[in-house]
């Protein structure tokens, strides 16, 4: 695979199909996802898996092309990956999620 095509995973995450392909469909966003460090391509990742309609997630990688153009590096307001187990889940990480489930 070369340079232009490869697309890098996240630390827990791989790179989901459809996001695959939308990174795939904007080479500049390529050369900023893989510049991203793999926490944040994670971050990312996670951001997009997590939602529960088909709807969203296809808002939220199209959000995540966008903002990748505009520099950003991490999904706005965003708690974090909570399917990480190499640390534990602060407490105010924790209290959001309870109010949420």
């Amino acid at each position: 695979m070369n340079k232009a095509t490869t697309i890098l995973a996240g630390t827990i995450h791989e790179v989901p199909t459809d996001l695959k392909e939308a990174l795939l469909s904007s080479p500049d966003s390529i050369a900023a996802w893989n510049g991203l460090t793999p926490l944040a391509r994670n971050e990312w990742i996670c951001w997009i898996i997590t939602v529960k309609q088909e709807d969203t997630r296809a808002k939220h990688i199209q959000r995540t092309i966008i903002e990748l153009r505009q520099g950003k590096r991490r999904p706005c307001c965003w708690l974090g990956c909570i399917h990480r187990t190499d640390k534990a889940v602060s407490p105010s990480v924790r209290g959001i999620l309870q109010k949420h489930s």
